[in-house]
Order: structure tokens, then sequence, then C-alpha cells
């Protein structure tokens, strides 16, 4: 990537800040806030969901699996009024000091190679995202927009402050990825698949929906894995024991050894999840007779299911497909959840069922010269975003659009 020469200020914030309002606050530790006041400003937020509440940060952060040892150092952005037994929460960023790119899923890697060959430091960097899970939600979390403009504010100086590299602000909904652009950040678009429930009775009903050549293949995945006598249970929150946790937790680990990777979790975090937000998951693991096999992770709300973590200990042909999308569909649809977002990627999931669905990040850059060039990147890049979309859309897998 080349840096343009030239005299150009790095980017202002446009905007205006009520900061002489509020008390701005970095926390290391959500323990520092409590559940009951971080939920309460999770709970305020029209895009909330459950990978924002302070169970569930907090096992990552206690668990080691996001922390400085990891890469991951805490640094939420907070702001508070009132005094004493008053104080309240008003706004909060999840935010960290991150020394290296991984468990992100809006890649930047180009980005950080550029700094290195012009012997500029690129990490640290402020990273806002939750770890390892690429689902949209809130940010820029605050109890009105008068709170959430002094946010951007207070992120601003934050920046100029710590005098990092730059900010990434990724999968926030689009109105706060607009008002970051309003506020000197550059926007990229990406693409996930989602699934959406149209009001189906049954599994039979919504592959009837698709066309004639995936109904075929899918009918056909989920023969060969009966065939192999697998059958499945259902293990929702507190019915998963720690046999059941042991269990998926070597499946996790196996996968990701087979692709010779670390994996980013660890026993410690499911089980953590397990105790403090048992309502928010379902387990289902494969059996052939009564030993397991293979197992899947998914969290969900009344409204989404989101697909996150599977492994297998043994390979059994389109166990992938069964256990990881077609056993959370049928759970979908019997607890009549609206969508499932299927995580980062994959077009094999369209044959699926699943559509484009366009997602955002915002990044700010302190270098002018890397400021103009990754501008100039990213328009490029969404054009072909665009139409990426557009192409995929034109390989709808439905008989007739859906709703």
């Amino acid at each position: 990537m080349p840096v343009p020469a030239g005299p150009r200020a790095a980017p202002t914030f446009a905007g205006h800040s009520q900061s002489m309002d509020y008390r701005t606050r970095i926390v290391s530790s959500l323990a520092e806030i409590g559940p009951a006041r971080w939920d309460a400003l999770v709970a305020a937020q029209a895009e909330g969901n459950p990978f924002l509440s302070y169970a569930f940060l907090h096992a990552l952060h206690e668990s080691g699996s996001a922390s400085p040892e990891s890469g991951w150092e805490p640094h939420y952005l907070t702001l508070w009024q009132g005094e004493g037994q008053q104080e309240q929460l008003v706004a909060a960023l999840p935010l960290y000091r991150k020394f290296h790119s991984y468990g992100e899923y809006v890649f930047d890697w180009a980005w950080a190679e550029a700094y290195q060959r012009h012997g500029v430091d690129y990490y640290p960097k402020l990273l806002s995202a939750i770890p390892f899970t690429p689902v949209r939600g809130a940010r820029l979390m605050a109890i009105d927009e008068t709170a959430r403009g002094a946010l951007v504010a207070a992120l601003r100086a934050l920046q100029e402050r710590n005098e990092v590299s730059s900010t990434h602000i990724l999968y926030p909904p689009p109105e706060q990825a607009q008002q970051l652009a309003d506020a000197g950040f550059l926007l990229r678009s990406g693409v996930q698949f989602h699934w959406h429930n149209e009001g189906y009775g049954n599994f039979a009903e919504f592959v009837d929906t698709l066309d004639r050549k995936k109904r075929k293949n899918i009918l056909a995945e989920r023969r060969k894995v009966a065939e192999q006598g697998v059958r499945f249970a259902w293990l929702r929150g507190a019915e998963i024991t720690e046999a059941h946790w042991r269990f998926f937790n070597r499946c996790y680990r196996h996968t990701y050894a087979a692709h010779y990777s670390t994996p980013y979790l660890n026993l410690d975090f499911f089980r953590r999840i397990g105790e403090t937000m048992p309502q928010h998951l379902l387990l289902t693991v494969a059996l052939r007779g009564d030993e397991p096999i293979a197992s899947s992770l998914t969290v969900h709300d009344a409204d989404t299911l989101y697909g996150r973590y599977w492994g297998a200990l043994e390979h059994v042909p389109c166990l992938h497909f069964e256990t990881a999308y077609y056993q959370p569909l049928e759970f979908c649809i019997a607890e009549k959840i609206t969508w499932f977002e299927g995580g980062a990627q994959g077009e094999h999931k369209m044959a699926r069922g699943f559509l484009p669905q366009k997602t955002w990040s915002a990044h700010w850059l302190a270098h002018p010269g890397f400021y103009d060039a990754v501008e100039h990147f990213l328009s490029r890049e969404s054009n072909g975003i665009d139409g990426y979309i557009s192409e995929l859309n034109e390989h709808n897998p439905f008989r007739d659009p859906p709703r």
C-alpha cells in the first residue's frame, strides 16, 4: 500500500463535545463497574445482544482468553454522571489496546505490514469489538444521543492522548457507523450470511422453499449423517453439565488442531458462561449410539441465534453441516427465533438458505499519509463489495424471493 506524501494534517473530528458534563474513566476490568450497571446500559441499547453482556465479556477477561497476556488489554472508555450511590454509567465503549490483529475477523494485516515496511509502529492500536466474535451490535453505548456524542468526543481525546496508531470499531449498527463517519472515521463494508425465519412450521417446510437442486443437496447431506447412525441431543443452559463442557472443549480444541491453529477460548471461559448466562446457550451434541462424537455451541436471545463454535472428534461426511447449521435451524423453527447469524464469511451458507447482509466497520488512522492511502483503498474495496453482494443475490437459493 503506497503512502501518499504531502502536508495534509491528520484527520479531525466533526461534532461537538458535552464532555464537561460527564466524568470520563478508563476501566481495565468490568468488575469496577459491576453487572447491574453494565447490563442496565446494555439493556438501553436498540442493538443489544448477549455478547455485550457483563457475563460474556467478563468471562472472556477473567478466563484469560481476552486479557493483556493474550494481547487484548481491556481499556473500556466510560462516561459517568452523579455522585456516590447516585453515580450513573451513561455511556461506554468496549475497547481494547491490541498488540496484534488475531481474533478480529475484519482483516488489517496488510495495513500493519505497510506500516512495518515504512518503519512506523502499527501496534498497539485501539479496537472496539467483541473478542473472537464477528457479531453486529452496539459499540457506542449510551443512554441518549447527547451522551453518545460526548462518548465520541472522549474517544477522540483518548486517541490523541495515547498516541496510538489507529482506532478500529468493528460491526457497529449502520447508524453508529454513520456517526463515526461524521466524526472522521473511514467506513469499511463487509459481508455476512444470515438466515431469516419466514414463520416455517418445520424444517421440511423451509427446505421446500429452496430451488430443486439446493433442496436435493440438503436432504442428501442429512441422509448421509443419519445413515451413519448419528443422532442429536439439544442441551439448554442448566442441562449442560461439567462433563458436557469438557467434551465440547475437546471437540473445539481438536478441530483447531486439525487446522494447525490455536484456539482462542478455553475451558474456563465455557464454564463461566455456562454458570452466568445459561439462558442464552444451546449445546448440540452428535452421538453415535451412546458415544458423543461432535458438538456445536450457539448463543441466542429471543430474536436471534448466533452460530459460533463447533468441533468433532472424528470425521463423518456432512456432520459439520448437520451439527452447526441444520440442527440450529431446526431449533430456530421450533423456538420461533427470527434470525440465525451464521458468523463470518462462507458462501457455502447460501446453498443452505442464508442470504448476504452488509456489515460495517469504522477506522481512524493518526498518520495522514496512511489515512489517505486507506481511504483510497476502502473506496475501491467498497465498490467491489457492492458488486459481490449483487452477484450473490443473482444466485438466490429460493424458488421465490423471500419476503
